[in-house]
């Protein structure tokens, strides 16, 4: 049996449809794994050049957004490994923030984003596994496919996943009250 070689425009339609309906998945671990907006800009850059570069290798036997996941996943542990060096072997260089941030004047929506805020601070200081599930379980992936993603049994998913709930709820314990 021969293989079908994917051309760069089948290559692209994949790479598009993923993109059109996981970008927030990608933005969830990037947005989980690193703080700065800068940090972001850059591992996100880097998710889409993996995801694109692992689409041939995409052979449908596990379901895409655990494949996205996975190879977001993965690309970040990579990217904070050599992320120390990339920066040592470079000048800082100071760079205007003009993301737009939430600029509503409604208090409810400021509180709701602080809260969200300080959610993905608390996520950031977990382990990178404990980070990893918690924003698997926040977008919804079952058991099994957290499972697949992280190579660790279903039952271990869940004993993590309630440690991880009770240190988040510790960590943000008040932040209501105080906003």
């Amino acid at each position: 049996m021969q293989t079908h070689l994917m051309t760069a425009q089948e290559q692209e339609a994949i790479f598009r449809r993923w993109l059109d309906a996981h970008i927030g998945l990608m933005l969830k671990v990037v947005r989980g794994c690193v703080s700065a907006p800068q940090d972001q800009d850059d591992l996100f850059q880097d998710v889409l050049l993996q995801v694109w570069s692992s689409i041939p290798a995409f052979r449908g036997e596990a379901k895409e957004t655990t494949w996205i996941y996975r190879v977001a996943f993965n690309t970040a542990l990579a990217w904070h490994r050599v992320e120390r060096r990339r920066r040592e072997g470079q000048e800082t260089i100071l760079k205007l923030d003009v993301s737009p941030q939430a600029q509503s004047s409604h208090v409810d929506s400021l509180r709701e984003q602080e809260i969200v805020e300080r959610l993905y601070a608390a996520i950031r200081q977990l382990p990178k596994v404990d980070a990893s599930l918690a924003l698997m379980h926040l977008d919804g992936l079952s058991y099994q496919e957290m499972a697949e993603v992280l190579g660790i049994s279903e039952n271990y998913i869940g004993v993590k996943l309630n440690r991880i709930r009770k240190q988040l709820a510790d960590e943000l314990k008040g932040a209501n009250d105080e906003l």
